[in-house]
């Protein structure tokens, strides 16, 4: 394997890679290479774009405004995440990024905005979220990323919910108090998860989810989360039970 160290360079980049392919970095990312990373032609990064895998490759141009690598070998093999969506009433910004990078660490395979009742910030930059996804991923080593999927009301979701999923929903009044007795009866197969908003879900909405036979109820326990809090702990449960974290 050519010569590759924890410190070089790794990013995101949505264009083919393949083996002796070329692949031209974005203006931004040319610039963190050139002027923030300090690397010159010759010197090594790393690259993966969700499908092709993670490919080491070699900077083969780099003026002020133009990156171009070449691949030198695949790394790592691409990846399939654990068929897990993750569904959130929106939050404010700081909150919002955060748990969309809580989420692609965890390995949901799918994110989408839910616009409930409740919800309080209506306004969704999707490229922000798109961004953080990235982001995520770099600093995490992932070979794949979450699809980001477009915002959608909760009534909508429900009348054209796939009865195939089942559907995960954190809700304080529960009828089983703990995840660890409900989640294992939980059906094999594709999983959402769905988190409400801070002031949780209407009575109609809750009716709603209740009467769908695809649909469990968990409690995250005595103590009142944050919807951000929540999805990281409502995630950790699934994967720990019903997901790709090793059971044995």
């Amino acid at each position: 394997m050519t010569n590759m160290s924890k410190r070089t360079p790794r990013l995101y980049l949505p264009a083919r890679l393949s083996a002796n392919g070329l692949a031209e970095l974005s203006h931004n990312q040319t610039h963190y290479i050139r002027n923030v990373m300090r690397l010159a032609a010759g010197d090594n990064l790393r690259l993966f774009n969700g499908s092709d895998g993670e490919w080491l490759c070699r900077i083969e141009q780099l003026g002020k405004r133009k990156c171009i690598a070449g691949c030198l070998e695949q790394i790592r093999p691409a990846q399939i995440l654990p068929d897990i969506d993750c569904l959130f009433a929106p939050l404010k910004t700081g909150r919002l990024d955060y748990m969309v990078q809580k989420a692609t660490e965890m390995g949901a395979r799918r994110i989408r905005p839910v616009f409930t009742e409740y919800t309080q910030q209506h306004r969704i930059k999707t490229d922000r979220i798109e961004a953080n996804i990235i982001e995520a991923a770099q600093q995490c080593n992932l070979v794949c990323l979450p699809q980001m999927l477009a915002p959608v009301k909760l009534t909508d979701m429900l009348d054209n919910w796939d009865e195939g999923r089942h559907l995960v929903f954190c809700d304080e009044r529960a009828a089983i108090k703990s995840p660890l007795k409900a989640l294992p009866d939980l059906p094999d197969g594709p999983l959402a998860l769905l988190i409400g908003p801070e002031g949780g879900f209407s009575n109609y909405e809750r009716e709603t989810l209740l009467a769908k036979p695809c649909v469990t109820a968990i409690s995250l326990g005595p103590r009142i989360m944050r919807a951000d809090t929540a999805a990281v702990a409502a995630l950790c449960l699934l994967q720990a039970i019903k997901g790709d974290w090793p059971h044995d």
